[in-house]
């Protein structure tokens, strides 16, 4: 384990609106929280590509309210594999980018694209296009001060195309930009490589070279199939799919897995680890702190 510099939470607001956002930021501060990750597509701060100025002035009055180091979580859905919308994908990438600039954010993160089962005759080029956009999208980031963390997500429905996150770092390597990086999500690399038959620590040291930021949750790595759990609980209990649950309570070997893995300089560990979990908020963060080689006695004693 190496070059990790912060660890935190993701926030984001639950009605698109500013105030529950802010309570929820308001939350993490009072346990300790020295760093968060934005989910800025909770809220309406971009249309069309465009910055809607009155509402990002707003962003930027609220996030300096705050002494936390920020990272920014881009669309969920984005998709540079696309061709239908890669273009609108990129502008609202670009506008994302700026507003990260605006509240100092260092990271903007881009979930690795995919293609339907039907869209068999642009697989040829998918690999291609997403590795030009996010080119152009990293030369933008760069006079912004923002690096691109390209995050490997897990297959989602039959027949899907979806580069393994083995590939994911092949193709930060392809890009080669100093502003592009891999993000490993190690429950989506379990689940994926579950579903694939891999080698989930093979393929989540595969990215580790090339890795500058990190998303922790826990799970079984278990594909979740075609089960649709009526409360999220539910799938909790069976421990099926993309669960986001507080360290400890699946079965992946974090400490294992930190003593092995070396990332890039000023990796930061993010926990998507939500406010459904805030009894257990504390203790994630004294533990993901202690992964990190992060020492903070008011964290530890926060946990107690």
């Amino acid at each position: 384990m190496g070059n990790i510099i912060a660890t935190g939470f993701n926030a984001g607001s639950v009605d698109g609106e500013f105030e529950s956002l802010e309570a929820d930021l308001r939350r993490l501060a009072d346990i300790g929280v020295d760093t968060v990750e934005l989910g800025l597509t909770t809220l309406d701060l971009v249309a069309g590509g465009r910055i809607i100025e009155e509402r990002a002035d707003a962003l930027v009055s609220l996030t300096s309210q705050f002494d936390f180091r920020y990272t920014v979580h881009g669309l969920v859905s984005s998709n540079f594999m696309d061709p239908v919308t890669a273009e609108h994908q990129l502008d609202a990438a670009k506008a994302l980018v700026e507003l990260c600039n605006r509240i100092e954010a260092g990271i903007i993160v881009q979930h690795g694209g995919c293609l339907r089962a039907a869209q068999i005759h642009e697989r040829a080029e998918a690999d291609l296009r997403e590795r030009d956009i996010l080119n152009e999208l990293a030369d933008f980031a760069r006079p912004n001060g923002v690096r691109v963390a390209l995050e490997n997500i897990f297959t989602t429905e039959p027949g899907q195309y979806r580069q393994t996150p083995a590939e994911i770092a092949e193709t930060v390597k392809a890009v080669d930009h100093p502003n592009l990086v891999a993000l490993i999500d190690f429950s989506h690399a379990y689940i994926e490589s579950t579903y694939r038959g891999l080698d989930f620590r093979e393929q989540i040291a595969a990215m580790a070279p090339v890795a500058g930021h990190l998303h922790v949750h826990d799970s079984f790595g278990r594909p979740i199939g075609f089960y649709q759990p009526y409360h999220p609980q539910e799938a909790t209990a069976l421990g099926l799919g993309d669960l986001h649950m507080p360290l400890g309570w699946g079965d992946i070997d974090w400490e294992d897995i930190f003593d092995e893995l070396d990332f890039l300089p000023g990796t930061v560990l993010m926990m998507e680890i939500g406010g459904r979990y805030s009894r257990e908020q504390p203790a994630c963060l004294a533990m993901a702190r202690a992964l990190a080689g992060l020492d903070d006695d008011l964290t530890a004693e926060a946990a107690e």
